[in-house]
């Protein structure tokens, strides 16, 4: 059926509908996430990686709105005269793994962390995370949507991007290399739920099913909850776990808990993770714990923005340089694989993607290796401690003020951290505002790029300290806000 067409410039609906990129991929409101909306979105990419033909790979988290919104992209990449490659609710990093392996662009629909009444999607090229460049060319194209058709039927799932994925880990670890381990596995509405569990027990563990629910449970790894945190324990004693192990909902982020139910920041997972594959250069984020550096691991650390896109710029560049065994990370807990890796006689291949899988295997590894316990991990590393924690409903337009008032009144800052901490040493406003302290802590005030809230991390030389100070500066943001306000009668 023929349908007239219409021009939309990609940046008007960005402005009408809020739905832009922000740290990896577009998010927004579901109600704002129209069928013209990601109908545009879908062909604007295409445009920029030149895909002229051949097939796309299109995959799904678990949230009710993905499939409607899949649906969309469908109906682009058929216009375009392409073919729909439908690999069905997978992680994040299969869809990219697959992408790049058959050499075609991938879409994901997810919305990672967030709230399920948000979602997004984000875009890969054939050989990995498309690039703000990529980016900055979606944001400014021009596209034809017809006037109807705005949806197609999914095809039939191929289910060779779940098995592609889980194959590359049975190749690189060796065959029963968690046996006699006992591990706990919190389901929630993780999109690798079924997945992770065939790997760990294919690879000799026996794990047992923890918190499966059928509606969408938003999990930040970076702001565990309370609920959670309380709940690990509980299972670890429990069931005497070697370890409890999750991931966030689309599994590029991973969620991992000792013994003692503990959860392990993941920073620190991806410090040890990096140690454990021969890793000699990093690019991490300017949010990441300086026992990065400190640790004498690494011949170089490259610190990055915020984000998996500048992450990925920061292994690019150092590839460049010449350095081998380049790896990537953020303080979330996504791993990315820059170059080639070997390991005991066996290859590991790039993905330039954030991972949950790879850390989670690197970790129990380890522990197995070494004998000891997962919590007995990091006690080699020096003693830097971070915590995170945000203020949700907290608009992106007033964080970005209020640090901006921060950074330029010396009087304000004081004010805001007196009686709590030392006095302002100096400030990096590369992201948001980072304040390195007179007595070596770190408070870090970032609003997030994919919804409404300001992030606070901060480091000190105890994990409690760590997590004093971003509770109380939260506080005191959110006063501050509070008094801005004005009080309407």
């Amino acid at each position: 059926m023929n349908h007239s067409q219409k021009r939309l410039a990609i940046k008007e609906l960005m402005d009408a509908s809020g739905i832009r990129f922000g740290t990896s991929g577009v998010r927004g409101p579901v109600g704002e996430m129209s069928r013209t909306l990601c109908f545009a979105y879908t062909s604007a990419f295409l445009n920029a990686v030149s895909a002229t033909s051949g097939a796309v790979a299109l995959a799904i988290d678990l949230r009710p709105s993905s499939p409607e919104i899949a649906a969309a992209c469908a109906a682009a990449i058929a216009h375009a005269g392409l073919e729909v490659d439908y690999c069905g609710a997978i992680p994040t990093p299969a869809l990219a793994l697959y992408a790049q392996s058959k050499g075609v662009p991938g879409i994901m629909v997810t919305g990672s962390h967030i709230p399920f009444d948000r979602n997004g999607i984000k875009f890969y090229s054939p050989t990995g995370e498309i690039t703000k460049a990529d980016e900055n060319c979606i944001c400014q194209a021009v596209v034809d949507v017809p006037e109807g058709g705005l949806t197609s039927r999914l095809p039939p799932v191929n289910r060779s991007a779940s098995q592609d994925y889980i194959d590359r880990y049975l190749r690189f670890f060796p065959p029963d290399c968690l046996s006699g381990m006992k591990l706990g596995f919190y389901e929630h509405s993780s999109v690798a739920r079924d997945l992770l569990q065939e790997l760990l027990e294919m690879l000799g563990a026996t794990v047992i099913p923890l918190g499966r629910v059928d509606e969408f449970v938003p999990i930040d790894t970076e702001a565990v909850s309370d609920d959670d945190v309380q709940l690990a324990r509980r299972w670890a004693d429990q069931h005497g776990f070697d370890a409890i192990l999750s991931t966030d909902g689309d599994a590029d982020r991973p969620l991992i808990g000792d013994e003692r139910g503990h959860w392990l920041r993941g920073d620190i997972t991806g410090i040890l993770c990096a140690q454990y594959l021969g890793a000699l250069a990093v690019a991490t984020t300017i949010s990441c714990n300086t026992a990065v550096e400190l640790c004498g691991s690494f011949l170089k650390v490259l610190r990055t923005r915020i984000g998996s896109p500048y992450v990925i710029e920061g292994i690019d560049q150092l590839v460049e340089s010449g350095a081998r065994n380049v790896v990537g990370f953020e303080p979330n807990g996504g791993f990315l694989v820059g170059s080639r890796l070997e390991k005991n006689g066996r290859t590991l291949a790039p993905l330039l993607t954030r991972d949950a899988v790879l850390p989670i295997l690197c970790l129990l590894s380890m522990a197995r290796e070494k004998g000891c316990k997962v919590s007995e991990l990091a006690r080699e590393l020096p003693a830097r401690f971070t915590a995170s924690d945000r203020l949700q409903s907290f608009p992106t337009e007033t964080s970005q003020a209020m640090l901006r008032e921060l950074a330029a009144s010396p009087e304000a800052l004081a004010e805001l951290l007196a009686g709590l901490c030392g006095e302002p040493r100096s400030l990096d406003q590369t992201e948001g505002l980072r304040i390195y302290l007179a007595n070596d802590e770190i408070v870090f005030f970032r609003p997030s790029g994919n919804a409404p809230e300001l992030r606070c991390y901060a480091e000190s030389t105890t994990q409690e300290r760590a997590g004093l100070l971003v509770q109380e500066c939260l506080q005191r943001m959110n006063a501050r806000l509070a008094s801005q306000r004005p009080v309407h009668i």
